[in-house]
């Protein structure tokens, strides 16, 4: 049974014999055409003068006792030379072509070498191919057959050919991307089970502490709204791990084309009524006032409310908030959401999970949660400070327009 490789030599070396072939019976035909008509003109000449004379002397030409209305071509052999014999009503007029049929069998014979060259070649070449890919594709094969998530090392390009670099990129690309939600995904399980232990710890002492002795009905009361406290804490973990499942099902959202403009505007609108209330002044200046692109909205609603969430709990009374967005000239959209807060450490990673700034609430699984997001849309995501001499912070997230959703 032929393989693959024999398959596709066989069908090139028929298209190429079929070729030869086309071309020889193309040639053949030309040739004995040109003959048939020089024979065709001296039978009408020979008509019109009344003369069986002819100037070739490969060319006789015979009176016969019957008459055809039709000329009618004949090739005969003739003491080993190749004749070309018309009939035209009472003549018969024979051509020596033997010149003209070593010529073409001469012809043919080169096509047939030339066809046989190519094959050849083509055959060389297909192993030649075969055999540079084949190396590079083994690597690739053996890397990723041994591959596993405590061996994500980068494939090395100094052993495979210059046309496999990129692809070699790519792979380790994804294989870092990999490394990286594997480690988030360590060290969020971890921070999740230190987090909840630590309320379960506090709810156990104090429960201890509640049956060690009889106690006054306000003393229950007090240490039951403690447990319910830390309860509450728990349920909040639990709640941010459940929105990691969630996000990564969002992740799958088909994208849709929006305007991202119009999304910026409504939810400012919506947290600007949240802001004020709160005794804090709230800005909103979206440009352009249209932006439209492929987007998961799901995704992108994540991490603009996370950015707001955040500039409203860290920004004090009479301090404002701002979220603007601008069209950059790399053909990006750049949202950003400034606060008039404290700042931040631009040394720490704030996007690792179950990282908390100040004594405010929460389990610091926001700004992971966002992060992720970005990274599905290929979108980039950052906080630093303020760089015009207010305290305060800018969380960025910058979009592309022509293909945000790796989806």
């Amino acid at each position: 049974m032929l393989s693959k490789r024999g398959v596709i030599f066989s069908v090139f070396a028929a298209l190429i014999s079929l070729f030869s072939a086309f071309i020889c019976l193309n040639i053949r035909d030309i040739v004995l055409l040109d003959k048939r008509d020089e024979l065709l003109k001296y039978a009408k000449k020979s008509i019109e003068n009344k003369s069986l004379q002819s100037e070739y002397f490969t060319l006789s030409i015979e009176r016969l006792d019957s008459s055809v209305k039709e000329p009618h071509f004949k090739n005969t052999e003739i003491n080993g030379n190749d004749f070309l014999i018309l009939y035209y009503k009472d003549l018969k007029l024979s051509k020596d072509i033997t010149d003209s049929t070593t010529l073409l069998a001469t012809v043919r014979t080169l096509i047939f070498l030339f066809s046989l060259g190519i094959v050849v070649m083509l055959y060389l070449y297909g192993i030649t191919l075969y055999h540079s890919i084949e190396t590079p594709i083994k690597l690739f094969n053996s890397y990723l057959q041994n591959i596993n998530e405590k061996s994500l090392t980068e494939i090395q390009k100094d052993k495979l050919p210059n046309d496999f670099h990129l692809l070699a990129d790519t792979i380790n690309d994804l294989l870092n991307r990999l490394d990286t939600f594997i480690k988030y995904q360590k060290e969020l399980f971890i921070g999740a089970s230190h987090e909840l232990k630590t309320p379960l710890a506090v709810i156990k002492a104090k429960n201890q502490v509640v049956l060690l002795k009889k106690r006054t009905p306000d003393e229950y009361i007090s240490t039951l709204r403690e447990i319910n406290g830390k309860v509450d804490d728990m349920s909040k973990i639990i709640s941010d791990v459940l929105n990691i499942g969630r996000q990564e099902s969002a992740q799958f959202e088909p994208p849709i084309e929006g305007d991202i403009a119009s999304i910026i505007s409504k939810m400012g609108r919506d947290f600007q009524v949240l802001a004020e209330s709160q005794g804090k002044k709230f800005y909103i200046d979206v440009e352009p006032k249209s932006y439209i692109a492929p987007i998961q909205p799901t995704l992108l609603n994540q991490i603009i409310q996370n950015f707001l969430q955040n500039a409203i709990k860290f920004t004090p009374k009479e301090k404002g908030i701002t979220i603007k967005s601008r069209e950059t000239e790399n053909d990006t959209l750049l949202i950003e959401v400034i606060d008039e807060g404290f700042g931040v450490d631009e040394t720490e990673d704030y996007f690792a999970p179950f990282k908390r700034t100040g004594n405010k609430s929460g389990v610091g699984l926001g700004l992971f949660l966002a992060k992720s997001a970005a990274d599905s849309m290929s979108a980039n995501i950052s906080i630093s400070n303020r760089k015009d001499g207010v305290t305060g912070a800018v969380a960025s997230l910058e979009i592309k327009k022509r293909l945000i959703c790796k989806i």
